[in-house]
């Protein structure tokens, strides 16, 4: 049987990698606007979450692949970021919206019967 991808998980996947290859952008390319609202012994931070987010898009593509690896990949870099965010001073409740991404992917990945896509996932 071939494996079938619910419409809602597919829209979800293409807006991870979009918003995550613009974040990723952002951080590489605007740095020093984005440094500046930071304190100076922050600084590692930009680099790190820009990686973070190149590694996001490449979770997500593994799930467009259907590699269950990229679920735990995203989930492991909502932490990461939750605590890098944590760390720079961000409000507990801001940093965790981010995770919020986690629980509506694993929320798509359950939608559907026969193109559920978390069974689907290798």
């Amino acid at each position: 049987m071939q494996k079938q991808r619910h419409g809602c998980l597919t829209a979800w996947l293409v807006l991870v990698i979009i918003l995550n290859a613009i974040v990723s952008l952002v951080y590489l390319f605007g740095s020093s606007a984005v440094a500046s609202t930071l304190p100076s012994s922050r600084g590692w931070a930009i680099p790190v979450l820009a990686i973070l987010a190149l590694v996001n898009v490449a979770c997500a593509v593994a799930l467009f692949l259907w590699k269950r690896w990229g679920f735990y990949g995203l989930v492991a870099t909502s932490v990461v970021t939750f605590a890098i965010n944590i760390a720079l001073g961000i409000n507990v409740l801001q940093a965790a919206f981010g995770l919020v991404g986690v629980a509506i992917l694993y929320g798509v990945l359950q939608i559907g019967e026969v193109n559920k896509g978390w069974p689907q996932l290798e």
